[in-house]
């Protein structure tokens, strides 16, 4: 029996070989960062991470803030993993979280992809959860729930970003389930509740023109603070101009400023990460640049 490991051994297989794919076994990844603010300096006061989930703290460009990169060490995520991240900016902190790099979501053979996002920020605090994109492969199956717990005086910008297959190798999305859901807590009450959620067969809502139109990736934001509807037509002064790869709209909701980005993967990245930059520098007069790990 010829047992393929990869693609570069499996090659064409000999008549009458058997080629068995070869399984991970699910993982349980866990990471908790908090910081505390004192005397206006931002400083780490709890770390904890459990294999695939790391995080790192590189230093911050000049004048930006304190800086964490979250990686997932395992390569991707298949059926059956479970992550789950909790990030906490205390009174006065100012903290921005991203990926390390684009996450893929394997195809799988019938259990969820989970990761829960829980994201935290007391009074004075400002916090940015700044994705990369999260590329579902054929088949895959993910079911991701991100929670924001605020109080007043606190801020939160915060994203994700979703591409539907592989164009660029031929592959569409046309199976699996896409559960991407959002709560957002302010001073104990539940202010937005939101979910895209389509399972089974993904063809016909990812190309239908009352959902998503045929678009190949979809990334969303959402600013909380006391000051979120009073920044609405300075944010949207802030969107790129419109194409035929990509567009975006911003809207005030129930205190929040809420954003979509639609269209061709590369340019809702260009389009989503320009307006990121510029929003930032708008809302906290912060750098308008990404990270460095962001242009790897």
């Amino acid at each position: 029996m010829s047992v393929a490991t990869s693609l570069s051994e499996a090659g064409i297989p000999k008549a009458g070989a058997k080629v068995v794919a070869l399984r991970r076994t699910a993982v349980a990844g866990e990471a908790v960062l908090e910081v505390r603010a004192s005397g206006g300096v931002t400083r780490l006061a709890d770390l904890y991470q459990r294999d695939p989930l790391s995080l790192r703290l590189p230093r911050p460009g000049r004048g930006d803030i304190f800086e964490a990169s979250l990686i997932t060490t395992s390569g991707g995520i298949v059926g059956g993993d479970k992550l789950d991240v909790a990030v906490l900016a205390g009174e006065g902190a100012r903290l921005r979280v991203y990926p390390q790099a684009a996450e893929k979501v394997y195809r799988s053979l019938g259990t969820d992809s989970r990761i829960a996002v829980n994201l935290k920020a007391a009074a004075g605090a400002w916090l940015e959860w700044l994705p990369q994109e999260t590329i579902l492969f054929d088949g895959a199956r993910l079911r991701r729930d991100t929670l924001v717990t605020l109080v007043p005086g606190a801020r939160v910008l915060a994203g994700e970003f979703l591409v539907f297959g592989r164009r660029a190798s031929g592959e569409t999305l046309s199976h699996g389930l896409i559960h991407d859901g959002w709560r957002v807590h302010r001073d104990g009450r539940l202010i937005w509740a939101d979910a895209l959620h389509a399972e089974g067969d993904l063809a016909a809502p990812l190309n239908s023109i009352a959902c998503l139109g045929g678009v190949t990736a979809y990334a969303s934001l959402l600013y909380a603070a006391d000051d979120a509807p009073a920044k609405l037509t300075a944010l949207r002064a802030l969107l790129p101009a419109e194409g035929p790869q990509a567009r975006a709209a911003l809207t005030a909701v129930n205190g929040l400023v809420i954003g979509r980005f639609l269209g061709e993967a590369r340019a809702v990245r260009d389009s989503y990460s320009a307006f990121w930059a510029a929003a930032r520098a708008e809302l906290a007069g912060l750098p308008p640049t990404l990270p460095r790990l962001w242009h790897v």
